[in-house]
């Protein structure tokens, strides 16, 4: 379809009921007007081209904190932000812009490894190139204008949601839109761990492009078991927040690092390579073994991990069970064991800062009986989430932004889908 007929049917209403499941709310006059911006973006750019809508959105972690990286099992979901694009096939190159930053065009065939494009969009999408070719799926060039709510620094991985972009992108542009999302999460994975150089899980990826909430078991790391859950979040009277409390990231790479090599400690004592190797009662019963041999936070860390991951099979279960106050209870629970257990809500390199403790107190004090709350994703800076009933929506952001600045609360809401090609 042409830009030009694209944009006449998306001032008649035609792609109204996709943009209302997309961003999971009824008025969508800013998504409409979005598109169009980006429509016209592209035409000025490119021209009137037969061009495609795609978007791909970003996760939030619900269960299982730091439990990936030993094999366990999380629970994730896909957010109301996303990245969209328009995009048509180019037979020369992968030509990606976005507002804010620019890309250099990628060419197909060239797809070795390039030192220079380290921590780079470019290693990106070069590294799905070549992970496509390498499963047997078609490759082409693209022309894409794309546009980003998924806002860096959120915690809500915007690097996971350009990755499946991207294999959506050639999934929808070259192979009639049947690459699996699971197939799309991985190649995003390999393209981020051998281009990008970037050690990193699958957690983000498949909760990016498989869609709405999602439970994996990555015991098997060579065929992790992915199971989406049915569950309504639109109509259960929730909103999920994401609060940026400003805590600063920087010099926090060792103490991020600290977390798997201590619980893989734990583990080697035990004579296992991961912590999903091993069961709770094999820990209890060589106690003071593991304190001999590594550390009490070694050993604390190590039992937050086989709570967390068997925590996540009861969350899944009151999902299903559309039990909405023992999911709560359970959220809220995991958010405890991370502070007193895992203990990544601040960093004991600088104690005068707790942004994620102060957030924390303050959701318990406004939520307490109502709602959930717990560190979100990596912790130790950055930011929490919060199940806040709506009827209490407005007070909870009012008391967040009054302490950590106004546009700091971010209210999403579970989004239905992955990865998604509206036209």
């Amino acid at each position: 379809m042409f830009i030009t007929e694209i944009i006449t049917n998306l001032e008649k209403g035609i792609f109204d009921d996709q943009l209302k499941m997309l961003n999971c709310r009824e008025d969508i006059a800013d998504q409409k007007a979005r598109y169009r911006e980006l429509l016209e973006a592209f035409i000025s750019k490119f021209g009137n081209q037969d061009a495609h809508l795609i978007c791909a959105p970003g996760r939030t972690e619900i269960g299982g904190n730091h439990t990936d990286h030993q094999l366990g099992r999380v629970l994730a979901a896909s957010v109301n932000m996303d990245i969209a694009c328009v995009v048509c096939k180019n037979d020369e190159a992968c030509e990606y812009y976005a507002q804010g930053y620019e890309v250099r065009p990628v060419a197909i065939d060239d797809l070795t490894i390039k030192d220079d494009e380290k921590f780079t969009s470019e290693a990106l999408i070069r590294g799905t190139l070549a992970r496509f070719k390498e499963l047997g799926y078609d490759i082409g060039g693209f022309k894409a204008y794309a546009q980003s709510a998924v806002l860096k620094g959120s915690g809500v991985s915007s690097s996971a949601a350009f990755e499946v972009l991207i294999g959506a992108i050639l999934s929808h542009l070259y192979n009639d839109g049947k690459v699996d999302p699971i197939v799309i999460a991985q190649v995003g994975q390999y393209a981020e761990n051998n281009y990008f150089m970037k050690p990193c899980g699958l957690m983000d990826q498949l909760a990016c492009s498989v869609g709405g909430f999602v439970t994996i078991d990555f015991k098997d790391k060579a065929d992790p078991k992915v199971e989406k859950i049915d569950f309504d979040f639109a109509n259960s009277d929730h909103a999920l927040c994401i609060v940026d409390t400003k805590g600063n990231h920087a010099d926090l790479s060792d103490e991020y690092g600290l977390m798997p090599s201590e619980m893989k400690a734990v583990a080697k004592v035990l004579g296992k390579e991961v912590l999903s190797q091993v069961t709770k009662q094999e820990i209890l019963d060589n106690l003071a073994l593991i304190r001999e041999k590594c550390d009490d936070r070694s050993l604390l860390r190590a039992l937050h991990f086989v709570d967390e991951t068997e925590r996540v099979i009861d969350e899944v279960k009151a999902l299903k069970n559309k039990d909405m106050q023992e999911f709560k209870r359970l959220v809220i629970e995991s958010g405890y064991s991370s502070y007193m257990y895992l203990q990544n809500v601040y960093s004991p390199k600088d104690h005068k800062h707790q942004e994620l403790a102060v957030a924390l107190w303050l959701s318990e004090n406004l939520l307490k009986g109502k709602g959930a709350y717990r560190v979100h994703g990596g912790g130790l800076a950055g930011t929490i989430q919060a199940f806040v009933p709506k009827a209490m929506l407005d007070e909870y952001v009012m008391q967040m932004e009054a302490v950590f600045g106004k546009g700091s609360c971010f209210k999403l809401s579970i989004r239905p889908v992955g990865a998604y090609k509206i036209v």
